[in-house]
């Protein structure tokens, strides 16, 4: 297991429950008419196609900054409104929300992504509700899975304080990262002439604080910068 996404699972405090979710991170496979589905291995798997975390290693950044983001809402509702909130639910939701991405990408021959035959008929949250039934997790984690995307976007809004919460948290990173890669994209076009390829968060994240800083000229070094550290790592 991934050591990052480790520290966040041993956070659980409830015995089964943690148990049930290590088993479902160390062997996050569907089975469908005998045939067992897998997919990318977790650490190397994107969150998203082109949206947000659209780079190897995307998922768990998503999954780490989503918990940092949900764990905050935990203490705003303990300290502030003095509200009650399972955060071994928060945690476990954080977790499995998207645990089924890897089985929707594929890496094509030019290195992009690309929608597996399994995605082209099913989706990550239909395929970790129905894991999640089979497998007997709690009804309530498994409204919180299911509730994630919120009721626009998904089947059902939040109905606990718990699924609210996940929901919040998955949303808000979702957009900060999709925004700041939006923007990096942009940049590096409008000095260069060209996208960066595969472009991550923590390079986005450097071209824009260049702009903000030194302007065109500091983004135009920046992205070369990083061409060749990316030249010095593929040599």
């Amino acid at each position: 297991m991934d050591s990052k996404l480790k520290e966040i699972v041993d956070q659980i405090k409830d015995k089964s429950l943690r148990e049930k979710v290590t088993r479902l991170i160390e062997n996050p496979t569907v089975e469908i008419e005998g045939k067992i589905y897998s997919g990318l291995p977790l650490e190397a798997s994107p969150a998203g196609m082109s949206r947000h975390h659209s780079y190897p290693g995307g998922l768990i950044d998503h999954v780490v900054a989503s918990t940092q983001i949900a764990l905050a809402l935990c203490d705003v509702i303990k300290k502030v409104y003095h509200g009650k909130v399972d955060k071994d639910l928060v945690l476990s939701g954080i977790i499995l929300h998207d645990i089924f991405k890897p089985l929707m990408y594929r890496v094509q021959e030019n290195g992009s992504y690309g929608a597996t035959l399994l995605a082209e008929r099913l989706d990550h949250l239909t395929l970790i509700v129905s894991e999640l039934v089979r497998r007997g997790f709690p009804l309530n984690l498994i409204h919180i899975v299911c509730a994630h995307h919120g009721g626009e976007a998904g089947p059902i809004w939040p109905r606990t304080v718990e699924a609210l919460v996940c929901h919040l948290a998955d949303s808000t990173d979702s957009r900060l990262n999709g925004e700041v890669l939006r923007a990096a994209r942009y940049l590096s076009r409008e000095t260069t002439g060209e996208e960066l390829y595969r472009l991550t968060s923590k390079e986005a994240f450097e071209i824009v604080h260049s702009k903000v800083v030194e302007g065109w000229d500091g983004v135009k070094k920046t992205v070369e910068k990083i061409k060749q550290k990316r030249f010095s790592t593929e040599l």
